[in-house]
């Protein structure tokens, strides 16, 4: 367990808060345009990760789909749960959707595919895994995340519209085609490509970094704390449950019940960003549960390990 918590701290942890540090240090001495980078990320940096990991993963139909269902079964069960917190809780809108965004998303890509690579050493199968999580979670955040943070000042079909405007849609759908068909890119598109992909990790944690080089976290602020428990222990403990009920075992299982154990997703603090809605809190969630979660996924993948 010890010796678990240091290699997660040393080689996952500790490399994102250095990120996040020169994050703030830039925003502090040279005051970026936060809305641009909010733009970088969702138009330019995203799309590109999700594309070429969809384009050369290797997975059969039957994996993709069931692990669709796991997700979508899962998201659900977990928005129910923090709609009912966030009501009990007496949240306003905003603030409720923020909150459930905190818990419903979170960081299955530039901290969940270290974490996937670490914990099964460079396994193919237990890779394309993790990178469907990780297609799936930001399809999601920025088709129902956007549209429901959009509807509160536009309206719901504007919103709805406004997704089909943004690229990550159609970079998801044609990497899955490509994948599925087999059809081959040339090395002078894959390049560029890949280049722009590999460098999401540290523009969205430096975008992370910027956002709350202002902002004082409040420790003893109710609603962080309600995130951190329902994203880092109530959602892996509802995964546990389902993956028990349905028989899954082996890689599978342990794949994805480490998945559900990430904190909230960076791409959650930027679209709170992009559309101004609570992005304090969200940092705060993303920050909060970053930290918590160098425990909490430790004991995740002891469990998963020793259980599966």
């Amino acid at each position: 367990m010890l010796s678990n918590l240091s290699i997660i701290f040393t080689e996952i942890i500790l490399p994102v808060f250095i990120l996040i540090t020169i994050g703030v240090i830039l925003q502090r001495k040279f005051k970026l345009d936060l809305y641009t980078l909010a733009k970088i990320n969702i138009y330019y940096l995203s799309p590109a990760l999700i594309f070429i990991k969809l384009y050369e993963s290797v997975f059969s139909p039957s994996v993709f789909f069931g692990i669709i269902l796991f997700c979508l079964l899962f998201v659900f069960l977990l928005y129910v749960l923090s709609s009912l917190v966030a009501q009990f809780s007496k949240m306003e809108k905003p603030k409720k959707l923020t909150f459930a965004n905190s818990i419903v998303f979170y960081n299955s890509a530039n901290y969940g595919i270290p974490v996937n690579d670490l914990v099964f050493k460079h396994d193919p199968f237990a890779m394309s895994i993790q990178v469907i999580v990780a297609a799936f979670q930001n399809t999601f955040l920025f088709s129902y995340g956007v549209v429901s943070l959009k509807s509160v000042s536009i309206g719901k079909w504007r919103a709805i519209l406004d997704y089909f405007k943004m690229p990550l849609f159609y970079a998801m759908t044609l990497g899955i085609l490509l994948n599925i068909f087999h059809v081959s890119l040339p090395e002078f598109l894959l390049t560029p490509i890949s280049y722009i992909s590999d460098a999401l990790i540290a523009i969205a944690l430096l975008t992370l970094g910027a956002q709350i080089a202002h902002i004082r976290v409040s420790f003893a602020y109710l609603p962080l704390y309600l995130s951190m428990f329902f994203r880092l222990l109530i959602g892996p403990a509802i995964a546990l449950a389902g993956l028990w009920l349905a028989g899954i075992n082996g890689v599978v299982a342990q794949a994805l019940l480490i998945s559900t154990a990430m904190p909230t997703s960076v791409n959650s603090s930027i679209v709170a960003q992009e559309y101004n809605n609570e992005p304090e809190f969200a940092a705060q969630t993303v920050i909060g549960s970053t930290l918590l979660s160098s425990i909490t996924l430790t004991l995740v993948i002891y469990t998963a390990l020793r259980i599966f």
